[in-house]
């Protein structure tokens, strides 16, 4: 098993940042992109 030294460690993480990722070029690339409260909601993903 590994160690987890910082939280970036964890796999689950990782698989989160990814589907963070893809939810923004979803975002960019749809009719979502013009739609506000959805963006408003995904600022917060800012980190990408």
């Amino acid at each position: 098993m590994a160690t987890i030294k910082r939280f970036e460690d964890l796999e689950i993480w990782q698989e989160a940042r990814k589907l963070a990722r893809e939810i923004h070029q979803i975002s960019l690339t749809t009719p979502l992109k013009t739609d506000f409260r959805f963006q408003q909601q995904k600022k917060p993903l800012h980190g990408l």
